[in-house]
Parts: structure tokens; C-alpha cells; sequence
């Protein structure tokens, strides 16, 4: 392996080492409330969410949008466990195989979410979402841009392991509405397909959620 391969994966492994780190910290100051709480004889509030999420970022070096939805239980109002899922497409590649073809990279991934609250009580606050969760990759096409799965064409995909950690802004639009503005990185294994980068996926993304229900 090369040096400068060895030196990316450090950064990226102690980059996601301070984000888990900085989360268990969170976590467990959260938690040192709560025993206050319950020693007070106060009760632990519960509510939940549904979201659906609009993320812009690149995929190999060309314009993606990711399209998800996600859900979640709400812990005293600092502590979100839930699950979470994106689907995403980029944009076109010509020429690649048949000049009379439209080519993409294609797929999605979902799995568990960790998201500690900071202030929530605030009208803006602070949530620090982490998915751990899995997903597949394809090289495929489509000639007329049609919904048909049987029009749809592969020509080599895979599936990967995720974690992705993230940072959002959220506003308290409402009682039962949050719009959520943040970023998050993509970190996955080894994804391989012909002619491109094992770390293809790897990258950041910007966008949004509105989320509904009891917080």
C-alpha cells in the first residue's frame, strides 16, 4: 500500500475516533442528567418522528442527490434512536461503454441512527446524527429514462458497509415540526467495481430534513 493511502486512511480513521468520541461524551453527560432527573422524581419523556431528507453532494467527481426518509424514538428530548435510509443517483457519463446510452452510479444504504440533541430545548439547536448501516452500488443505464426495471441495464455493482457521521442545524418550527440544515461524511469499506476508486462513495453531502412528530 502507499504511503499516501496509508496517510489518507489515518486522517479519515481519526477523523471518525473524535466524532464517536465526542458522541460518547455527549451520551454520557446526557445520561448524568437523567439520573438527576429521576432522583428528582421527575418523569423521562418519550416521542418519536418521521422525516424525509433532500441531500446534495458528488459522487465520483459528479453532481449526486441523495433522497431519504428516516424515523426515530425521541429520549427525554436528547437522544434520538431510529433508523435511516438514502437512495441516490448521479449525474450522467457519456461515452463510457455505448455512445447511444445514458450511464450512472446508482444505490442506497440505510441502517441504525444514533443522534444525541444538544439544547433542544432552544429554538435552535444542535443534533450530531451518526448511520451505521450497510448498502449496494451500481454501474447502470437507461437509455429512455424509463421506470421499467426491465429497460434498466447493470453492468457491475457491490455492496458496502457505512458510517456516516454528521453535524445539522435544527429549528424548532413549530411544536411538531423541525426543518434540519447540516452535512454529513460518508465513510465506507472497500467498494469494488471496474474503473473506479475503491473509496468511490467516500465524500460529504449538504441538504436538509423536515421532520414531524412529538419532540
Amino acid at each position: 500500500m502507499k504511503i499516501k493511502d496509508l496517510n489518507t486512511q489515518l486522517v479519515k480513521r481519526t477523523l471518525l475516533f473524535i466524532l464517536l468520541s465526542f458522541v460518547f461524551l455527549i451520551s454520557y453527560a446526557q445520561d448524568k442528567e437523567q439520573m438527576k432527573t429521576l432522583f428528582g422524581g421527575e418523569n423521562i419523556s418519550h416521542g418519536g418522528y418521521g422525516a424525509v431528507n433532500l441531500y446534495y453532494s458528488q459522487i465520483d467527481h459528479k453532481d449526486a442527490i441523495l433522497i431519504g426518509a428516516e424515523g426515530g424514538w425521541i429520549i427525554n428530548h436528547k437522544l434520538t434512536l431510529g433508523l435511516a435510509g438514502f437512495g441516490f443517483i448521479n449525474d450522467i457519463y457519456f461515452n463510457d461503454i455505448n455512445d447511444n446510452k445514458r450511464f450512472y452510479l446508482a444505490g442506497g444504504y440505510g441502517g441504525l441512527l444514533i443522534a444525541p440533541i444538544i439544547m433542544p430545548q432552544r429554538p435552535v439547536h444542535v443534533s450530531i446524527p451518526i448511520i451505521i448501516g450497510a448498502g449496494g452500488i451500481a454501474y447502470t443505464s437507461n437509455n429512455d429514462w424509463s421506470r421499467d426495471r426491465d429497460k434498466w441495464e447493470t453492468y457491475d455493482s457491490d455492496a458496502f458497509f457505512i458510517i456516516e457521521p454528521g453535524v445539522n442545524i435544527e429549528l424548532n418550527l413549530i411544536s411538531f415540526i423541525r426543518l434540519s440544515i447540516g452535512g454529513k461524511y460518508r465513510i465506507t469499506s472497500n467498494i469494488n467495481l471496474k474503473n473506479f476508486d475503491s473509496h468511490v462513495l467516500n465524500g460529504f453531502s449538504v441538504g436538509m430534513s423536515l421532520k414531524f412528530g412529538k419532540f
